[in-house]
């Protein structure tokens, strides 16, 4: 296990200068705004923008930028500094992030609750009325984009402007350590907007698979040696019918901490997916590659818990 997880972490590393010198190149070669200009103002001086361009380095040649970059961030943790605002990225990113996190975090909780919780209960009472209709509206929930279910959210439950003023704190997000209890109320409407269509698939998901695990062999056997319908179900059938969860669980976190770009639009979250935004529109590259490196490490790093997790949820899975 430990040469495994050894492994993929030299892994991470590689995959870690393959997407920041895919993301440099995409926006170093493709056509966009000049950064120099957009930090010399509106009709600025030719002088004055060939001198923002030295001072920032992008005079000399490509290759050259992305090694000094590189260097910076593998020797000194230093992702530079933004071409729109002169602040360190690393400063605003680790800023924004806590509000990622809780977003991303709160909302994975309340899917695999609900996900789960209706996809074993749908499974138990295969095609009965309780099942037909969790199944249609977990479709009616996937079928929704996250953007239209957030404003529509906000139209009826938000505290200002909303119908049925039953979620305080909507679309105002308070930090953490400023207020847990704001904290918790700002985030809740946003948690269950960006958790809906996930649980919705998740419970599909487990659904299937556990109709399809129950009907195995063992499952047979382990009835017959008189064994109670809920061990059956939670002991051996569950717990193999939820690795494809797990697998999809991972992917999602990792993604989300990079940013829930439409979510944090919506709710007005200043987190890493704003951030992301703002930095594409002004062509502000080290805030680009700062945020995508971010993303690509919760990424990889999720898919190794993952299959970390693997081992001890199903006995099969052994790594040598």
């Amino acid at each position: 296990m430990v040469r495994y997880i050894t492994r993929r972490l030299l892994w991470v590393v590689v995959l870690l200068f393959l997407v920041s010198f895919l993301t440099f190149i995409i926006f170093y070669t493709l056509p966009s705004t000049d950064p120099a200009q957009l930090r010399a103002g509106r009709q600025p001086n030719p002088e004055l923008v060939e001198q923002i361009r030295h001072n920032l380095g992008l005079d000399n040649p490509w290759y050259q930028q992305y090694f000094d970059y590189m260097k910076d961030v593998f020797l000194h943790f230093d992702f530079g500094y933004s071409y729109q605002n002169t602040i360190s990225v690393k400063e605003q990113v680790f800023q924004r992030l806590p509000a990622t996190i809780s977003l991303a975090l709160g909302a994975a909780v309340v899917w695999l609750v609900i996900g789960i919780s209706v996809g074993i209960i749908s499974a138990v009472r295969s095609r009965s009325l309780i099942d037909r209709a969790a199944m249609g509206s977990a479709l009616v929930a996937i079928s929704a984009p996250v953007y239209w279910l957030g404003l529509l959210s906000l139209y009826l439950f938000a505290n200002d402007i909303g119908r049925f003023k039953i979620f305080p704190g909507a679309g105002s997000y308070v930090p953490l350590t400023e207020d847990p209890a704001k904290w918790f109320t700002s985030l809740l409407l946003p948690w269950f907007v960006l958790a809906a269509a996930f649980a919705a698939f998740y419970a599909r998901l487990l659904r299937s698979n556990l109709i399809e695990t129950m009907g195995e062999d063992y499952i047979r056997t382990a009835r017959a040696k008189g064994l109670s319908n809920r061990r059956v179900v939670f002991r051996h059938g569950v717990r193999s019918a939820i690795t494809p969860i797990v697998t999809a669980a991972g992917l999602d976190i990792g993604i989300l901490l990079g940013g829930a770009i439409l979510t944090e639009s919506v709710f007005n979250i200043p987190g890493i997916g704003r951030l992301v935004f703002d930095s594409i529109q002004h062509s502000d590259l080290p805030m680009i590659q700062g945020t995508v490196l971010l993303g690509t490490f919760f990424i990889v790093t999720m898919n190794l818990i993952v299959d970390i997790i693997y081992a001890f949820l199903d006995p099969r899975v052994r790594y040598a």
